[in-house]
C-alpha cells in the first residue's frame, strides 16, 4: 500500500493511542488506514473485534478489511429474555483492540452498553462520518466524542486523485461545505445527475422511468436489485410510501401468490425492509430481503436476506415494508449501486444539509438527484437540523478535567 503522509500520521497515532477517532467524508481513505492499521496489529498477535451498528455495515466492513465484523447488538450478546446483554463489565468481551465503524449512526443506550462489555486493557478505535444524520436513536455519541476534545482525533480532508475523478464524491464535499454542487447536465459521461421535475405530478412518472427503463439500459443495472430511491420523507405524493406503491405496481405487479396485511401487498420477488431489529430470526432494522415465496395455505412468507431465508408467518408481516422506496434515515449505513433521490420543495421540513449529504453518499456507481434547484438549494443551506440536547460532551470533558 501506498500511503499518504496524512494516513501514515493517522496510523501511527493509532498504534500509540488507547481511544482514537477517525473521521471524515467519502473518498478520504478511512478504510486505508483502517487495513492498515488491523494488518499491523494482526501481524503482532493482537486479538481483534470488528462491529458495526446495522448488518449492512458489518458485512461491508467485513468486505473492505477481510476481517470478520458483526452488528453492534451481536457483539455484546443480546439476552432475548431481558432485553439486555449478557456481555458487560463482569463478562467481558475477549479482545485486545475493538473497532467500531459508521458511528454516526450509534445511539447512546448502544454506545454505553459496548462501552461497558470492552475490556479494560483493550484498546478502541471509532471510526465514522461526522456530517451525516446523527442516530435514529437519542444522542449524538461521535460528535459529542469529537466535540469533547478528551480523545485524540484523525480528521481526513483530503479527497485521493481516483476519488476526485467522482463526480458523487466531488459533490458529497460540496454539499458538505454548503456549496450547491453543479447540477448541469454533464458532458459524456458521469455518475452524478441532476433531472429537473418542478412538481410530484412531474417527478413521480419521471423517477419511474429512470428506475426502470433509463437507468437499467444505459448503465446495466437491475431496477430492483441495484436501483434505491431514497427519499427525504415517508409521507407527500413523493414520499417512500406512496412511491413505494407506484414503483411496485411499475416494477413487479402482484399475480395470484400475494398476500395482503398491513396496508402492503407482499409477493414473490418484492425487495422488502425489516423495519423492527428481531434477534430471533436474526433480521434488523433497515435490513433488505427479497421474498421467494408466499404460501397462503401454510400462512407464511419466505424472504431471502443476503441468501438466508427468513420465515414469517402473515401475522408478523408489520415488520416488513416494501423497499422499492425507503427514507435516507434508513439508509444509513448502506451503499446502493446506483441512488435515485427526489428533492422538491414539498419535502420542506425535511431539507437539510446531513440529510442530502447522507443520501448522496450511499451511492457507488450512480446518484440522480430529480426535483427543482431550488430545493437543492434549500437543503444545502440548512444546518439547522443538526442541533440535539445532550450531555455526553460536558461529562467527558469534566472526567478529564478532574
Amino acid at each position: 500500500m501506498s500511503l499518504a503522509n496524512s494516513q501514515v500520521a493517522a496510523i501511527r497515532l493509532a498504534l500509540v493511542s488507547k481511544v482514537l477517532v477517525i473521521t471524515g467524508g467519502p473518498g478520504v481513505g478511512k478504510t486505508t488506514i483502517v487495513n492498515s492499521i488491523l494488518r499491523i496489529v494482526a501481524a503482532k498477535g493482537v486479538s481483534l473485534l470488528l462491529c458495526a451498528p446495522t448488518g449492512r455495515a458489518a458485512k461491508r466492513m467485513t468486505e473492505a478489511t477481510g476481517f470478520e465484523a458483526k452488528t453492534i447488538h451481536r457483539l455484546p450478546e443480546v439476552d432475548p429474555k431481558t432485553g439486555g446483554f449478557k456481555r458487560g463489565g463482569d463478562n467481558p468481551l475477549e479482545c485486545d483492540l475493538l473497532v467500531v465503524d459508521e458511528t454516526s449512526m450509534v445511539d447512546v443506550m448502544l454506545m454505553q452498553a459496548l462501552m461497558k462489555a470492552v475490556p479494560d486493557q483493550a484498546a478502541l478505535l471509532i471510526v465514522g462520518d461526522i456530517d451525516q444524520l446523527p442516530s435514529v436513536g437519542p444522542g449524538q455519541v461521535l460528535a459529542d466524542i469529537i466535540a469533547s476534545g478528551t480523545v485524540p482525533v484523525v480528521r481526513l480532508t483530503e479527497v485521493f486523485r481516483q476519488a476526485a475523478d467522482s463526480r458523487i464524491i466531488t459533490s458529497a464535499h460540496q454539499i458538505n461545505r454548503g456549496a450547491i454542487p453543479d447540477l448541469s447536465r454533464p458532458e459524456g459521461n458521469s455518475d452524478f445527475y441532476f433531472v429537473q421535475a418542478d412538481d410530484p405530478e412531474t417527478a413521480v412518472p419521471r423517477i419511474i422511468e429512470l428506475v426502470k427503463t433509463r437507468i437499467p439500459q444505459r448503465f446495466g443495472l437491475d431496477p430492483v436489485r441495484d436501483i434505491q430511491v431514497l427519499c427525504p420523507m415517508n409521507r407527500g405524493g413523493v414520499g417512500a410510501r406512496s412511491l413505494n406503491i407506484e414503483l411496485q405496481a411499475a416494477l413487479n405487479p402482484a399475480g395470484e401468490r400475494k398476500v395482503e396485511r398491513f396496508g402492503w401487498t407482499f409477493a414473490p420477488r418484492d425487495k422488502v425492509m425489516q423495519i423492527e431489529n428481531d434477534y430471533d430470526k436474526e433480521v434488523y432494522n433497515g435490513d433488505i430481503g427479497y421474498i421467494d415465496d408466499v404460501d397462503p395455505d401454510t400462512g407464511e412468507l419466505t424472504a431471502s436476506f443476503d441468501g438466508r431465508a427468513v420465515t414469517y408467518g402473515f401475522g408478523e408481516l408489520d415488520t416488513l415494508v416494501p423497499a422499492y422506496a425507503a427514507t435516507i434515515h434508513k439508509s444509513q449505513g448502506s451503499e446502493y449501486p446506483a441512488v435515485v433521490i427526489p428533492v422538491l420543495t414539498q419535502h420542506y421540513a425535511m431539507l437539510q444539509r446531513n440529510l442530502l449529504y447522507t443520501g448522496v453518499t450511499r451511492g457507488k456507481r450512480l446518484v440522480v438527484l430529480v426535483g427543482q434547484k431550488k430545493a437543492v438549494a434549500i437543503a444545502v443551506r440548512n444546518v439547522s437540523g443538526r442541533r440535539r440536547w445532550s450531555k455526553l460532551n460536558e461529562w467527558l470533558a469534566g472526567c478529564v478535567q478532574r
